[in-house]
Formats: structure tokens, sequence, C-alpha cells
């Protein structure tokens, strides 16, 4: 395992140059293994989760849903407002910031930056909670390729650019994970459910998000600075397949939703004068079925 971690090493030296010495020592970043191990045991466990619950009752896991999603609110509001102090600290430029240009504020950045990059390993819980509850159809390709590619792509960031222009993007993704988090642990409150309506709006936010970090990060191309072109063309790029994911949930999701909606209320609207011969319409309940007793719902 030593000689081919020592390879690997070699390997990502010729490829992307020597690592940044400031993070050397830092838990989970003096190799790669641990990651990619990591990384495996995850999709093997979207792969064969659900088989081994097929035939096994949903847990509910309210209790801890709530207790891990409180958790990464505050983590996020926490990471947002050390990113957003260190910036301000070190002056930092907007356009493009190199890596070793604000003394001790790149180290605060780097501090919050190991956390970023930790919060995607506990975000794994994410999927296995799906799992877990047997919410398969939540685990989509894109949240998949979402989870799994950030926590790997963040090892090479911590390893190479730990700081300067890296911020953007982590400051702005820790907001909308304040808003997301804090969403979903509501929502495993069955009685705060019905007040929750700005799912919609966390997903517009994630896209804007991208939008807003390829022009800061295409700035960084304009404008340079002491900061590795290929880690801005490679984030680019990485951004451009978010937005592609992201737009084509955002449709499968709420556009086509309202689309059925209204074609189902067009439809009843048609059927009104065919309904109303028999005491009622499609639009409001009859007497008799308002009178049953609805069934509880179990979460």
């Amino acid at each position: 395992m030593e000689n081919f971690d020592a390879s690997l090493s070699i390997y990502f030296r010729a490829l992307l140059g020597p690592r940044d010495t400031r993070v050397k020592g830092w838990f989970l970043l003096d190799n790669y293994i641990p990651t990619f191990v990591c990384s495996v045991i995850y999709l093997l466990i979207v792969w064969l989760g659900p088989k081994y619950m097929k035939n096994k009752q949903p847990f509910s896991c309210r209790g801890i849903l709530v207790v891990y999603n409180l958790g990464l609110t505050l983590l996020s509001l926490y990471m947002f407002y050390m990113l957003v102090t260190g910036v301000w600290e070190g002056k930092y430029n907007f356009f493009c910031q190199g890596t070793r240009s604000a003394g001790e504020s790149d180290m605060k950045i780097i501090r919050v930056l190991w956390w970023y990059y930790f919060s995607k390993l506990i975000e794994f819980m994410d999927t296995f909670f799906f799992i877990l509850r047997k919410n398969n159809h939540q685990i989509t390709v894109l949240h998949v390729y979402h989870h799994a590619s950030m926590f790997n792509i963040w090892w090479f960031v911590m390893n190479w650019v730990p700081c300067g222009h890296s911020y953007f993007g982590a400051t702005l993704n820790s907001f909308i994970h304040v808003l997301m988090y804090s969403y979903y642990g509501l929502s495993s409150v069955p009685s705060m459910r019905p007040y929750l309506w700005w799912k919609k709006y966390i997903t517009q936010g994630q896209l804007v998000q991208f939008v807003l970090t390829i022009i800061q990060t295409i700035c960084g191309i304009i404008w340079p600075c002491d900061f590795p072109f290929g880690w801005l063309y490679f984030q680019i790029g990485y951004m451009i397949s978010l937005i592609a994911f992201f737009t084509n949930f955002y449709i499968e999701t709420y556009n086509k939703k309202g689309a059925s909606r209204r074609k189902e209320q067009l439809k009843d609207h048609q059927n009104g004068s065919l309904t109303a011969a028999n005491g009622h319409t499609n639009s409001l309940p009859s007497l008799e079925n308002s009178l049953k007793p609805r069934k509880q719902r179990k979460d």
C-alpha cells in the first residue's frame, strides 16, 4: 500500500506540481487512498443498500435526521461566516486571488476549507438516510455524482490550492447549505411540512451559485494572478456539468409537475358538466368522502 501511495504521489506531482506544504500532516490529506476508499465504499453502499432494504421495513430516522440536519446547518453557517470574515480580513481580490498573498488570513481560509472538505464526507449520510428510509427515487445520478465527486475534488484542492481563488465557490455553497439543511431538518418534522414552501428556490439558488462561480472563475483567467490556470479551467468545466444536471433535475421536478397539475385541473374543469349531474364536482369532495376517516400518515 505504501508503494502504491508513493507511486500515486509521484504521478500527482508530475501532473499537478508540488503540493502545498501548509497542509502536510493534516487529517486525511497526506495521501489520497483514504479519500478514494471512502468513495468506493460509498458507491458500493449506493449499489447494495437498496437491494438489502428491498424486503425490509423502512426506518423512520426522524429524531436522528433532525439532529443531523441541524448539525450540518450549524457547520455550514460556521464555514460561511469564517470564510466571509477571512476574505474580508485578508482583503481578497474578487477578480483573482493567489494562494500565498494574504498571510495569516490565508491560513484561516485553509483551516475552514479543510472543514468544508471534511463536510463532504459527512454528507455521504444524506444518501444512507435515503436508503434506510427507502426513498430510492431520491438517489439520482445527479445526487451520487455530486456527492462522490465533491469529496474527491476537494482532496486535490486542499493539497494544491487550499486558499486564494478557491474560497468563492465554497463560500456560496456553504450559504446554500444553510438554507438546504435547515429545510431538510424542518421537513423531517411532519407538522412543519405544510409551512415549507422554499424547496424550489433552493434549487434555483444552486443554479445561481454555479453561474456566479463560473463568472468569478473567468475573472481569474481574464485578470490573472498567482493562481494556476488549470484549476480555473477545471472548475469551469465542473460547474457546467452541475448546471446541466441541476437544470435537468429542475425541469423534471418542477416544470413537468406543474404542467401535469394544470392538465389535471383542465380535465376536471372539462368533466365538470358531467359530474355536476351527480350532485358534486370533481373539484370539491363529496359529503360522503369528507366524512370518511382519513388514515394518519406514518413517518
